[in-house]
């Protein structure tokens, strides 16, 4: 997907000095973007790059015109500037005209994007319709044609498929062909491949490549994560707190980072090569306090015989019964006959792709999902078998952190209160005076200030909500923890913190992990054992270093040929 570029007189995309504010209360302001200036040159790849907050995303969304009412254009004399026409200022019938036809988004989160009570055929024709005066039965011929062309399995089946029937992966390829249809000259992808499984995501950012050269438009990709554009793009545009930090060829920036903060982003990612003792955080480089010597403190990671098992897992099933017509229903097998032994300090790592079963068998471990066969004996008990009355003791012993931080608290607690819940349940403490100073100090543990205490969960990051999530486990002080996708949502540097806190706990408390995630560079860096998972079926376990060495599995090791390039190294 790289090219030579060819400069013309102006770029196909030309944005200057741009100051954007976003009104927060009656007398503040908030300044997202302090004057950045990027070209986009004709068919080529930009890559925009930064941690949320960064400004990338409410950059792409005033070259679409999306910004909300309540923005301000802080310079006068700033400029957007496409194919030679100033965006800016233009009336509101032709900027829709412009970015509906010539200049088209993907969205991050198809679900949130696509309409679920119109099929994907209607949709797409409707583009189609609106912006190239197609018919309807144009439009369906071209919708098929779409559909085949972004890779969409039985095309003339699925254009009459609804969102919700269709996968992570099928809603992406839908959103990117409803992005082409009107072949625009201007493709801008935001964070398209975030919550995407290792394979789906190469397939997808294999899929706008070819797309790119095919169709000779410029891409601009936005995305948190360094390791994922060292393969796609010609330039690199690194951005932190609205201001543009490095801008350069994407080997440049790769091989000879200049600033101090594109070269925190390369390194705090864990690689496939290293397992360093912690991993560097953006402070750490920013204040200098990092040293080379960190990244070469070895952590030695595997099982051994004498391994003190926590809890041992035999043939664990789970099935669900579908519906089918009016009245039939069929069997559909999530989980089939899953065996494993958990060490106590020890950490087992599941992978797999989006319906491998992998979540599901955390889910049924704690019960929140009723086993249809098998065992998991937890100190000799039958965590399947018991009783709800006999579990309620087992509970507190073993937690889980949910994937999304935003999902899993409640809005309407503040944190104190989020972390006093479980404790008065399970009589943790004599009085809430007590839990309230375990919980003060927990916050602590978890690096979070002691006046987080009366603050509500929209008032932090997605990487605080974390903190606080794993704190809330922390009163009950498991001995088993489950992380579904704990880390996969997070900016590298938070991923790093949290991931270095949960080294640490493991360290103190000798608490043991089932640690379930699609980032397979995550899971090298962190696990003893890996088990991969798919279609409900245990394809391969070994120790964490040996398995990603000498994987024996097909599975497997297309499941490691699909990562970037770029993430194999940290980035660099």
């Amino acid at each position: 997907m790289k090219h030579t570029m060819t400069q013309d007189t102006e770029p196909l995309l030309r944005v200057r000095d741009l100051r954007i504010a976003f009104r927060t209360d009656k007398h503040l302001t908030f300044e997202a973007l302090k004057g950045i200036s990027f070209d986009v040159p004709d068919n080529s790849t930009v890559a925009l790059v930064g941690e949320s907050g960064s400004g990338k995303s409410v950059s792409s969304l005033a070259v679409m015109g999306l910004l909300p009412p309540d923005t301000t254009i802080v310079d006068p004399g700033a400029s957007i500037r496409f194919a030679g026409r100033e965006l800016l200022g233009l009336p509101l019938r032709e900027r829709r005209a412009l970015c509906g036809k010539d200049i088209a988004m993907i969205f991050q989160e198809p679900m949130s994007s696509l309409n679920p009570v119109f099929t994907v055929g209607y949709q797409i024709g409707e583009v189609l319709r609106l912006h190239m005066g197609m018919d309807k039965r144009a439009a369906r011929a071209r919708t098929l044609e779409l559909l085949h062309e972004v890779g969409i399995p039985e095309p003339e089946h699925k254009i009459d498929a609804y969102p919700g029937q269709m996968s992570g992966g099928q809603q992406q390829r839908v959103m990117i062909a409803m992005a082409i249809a009107c072949e625009p000259r201007l493709l801008i992808a935001d964070e398209p491949t975030t919550a995407l499984d290792v394979t789906i995501q190469k397939q997808i950012m294999d899929l706008i490549a070819r797309l790119q050269r095919a169709r000779r438009m410029a891409v601009l990709f936005i995305t948190h994560d360094l390791g994922l554009v060292g393969e796609i793009a010609d330039r690199v545009i690194v951005m932190r707190h609205g201001q543009v930090r490095e801008e350069g060829a994407a080997a440049q920036v790769f091989g000879a980072p200049a600033d101090a903060y594109t070269r925190a982003l390369l390194h705090c990612r864990p690689s496939l090569d290293a397992r360093p003792l912690r991993l560097p955080v953006i402070d750490d480089y920013l204040s200098g306090r990092f040293a080379p010597s960190h990244v070469h403190e070895q952590r030695a990671r595997g099982t051994t015989p004498g391994d003190e098992p926590v809890l041992v897992v035999s043939n664990l099933a789970k099935s669900f019964w579908l519906r089918e017509g009016l009245f039939g229903k069929r069997e559909f097998k999530a989980v089939r006959d899953v065996s494993f032994t958990l060490g106590r300090g020890k950490t087992l790592g599941v992978v797999g792709e989006s319906g491998s079963g992998k979540t599901t068998v955390g889910l049924t471990l704690l019960r929140l999902h009723r086993a249809t066969g098998g065992s998991a004996l937890f100190e000799g008990r039958d965590l399947v078998a018991m009783s709800d009355r006999e579990y309620h003791a087992y509970k507190r012993r073993i937690q889980i952190i949910f994937q999304n931080p935003y999902a899993s608290l409640n809005p309407r607690f503040t944190v104190g209160q989020i972390l006093l819940e479980p404790m008065r349940i399970h009589g943790i403490g004599a009085n809430d005076m007590e839990r309230g100073a375990l919980a003060r100090q927990l916050l602590g543990r978890v690096g979070l200030p002691d006046a987080a205490y009366g603050r509500y969960p929209h008032e932090f990051s997605g990487g605080q909500r974390q903190r606080i999530a794993i704190a809330r486990c922390l009163t009950m002080k498991p001995e088993i923890l489950v992380c579904d996708e704990s880390v996969s949502a997070l900016d590298v540097s938070v991923q790093a913190q949290v991931l270095n806190l949960l080294q640490d706990l493991q360290d103190e408390y000798g608490m043991s992990y089932i640690f379930i995630s699609h980032d397979l560079s995550v899971v090298k860096y962190i696990s003893d054992q890996v088990m991969v998972m798919h279609q409900g079926s245990v394809v391969e376990m070994a120790d964490s270093d040996e398995l990603y060495r000498n994987p024996q599995h097909p599975y497997t090791r297309s499941l490691l040929a699909a990562i970037p390039g770029g993430a194999r190294h940290g980035g660099a």
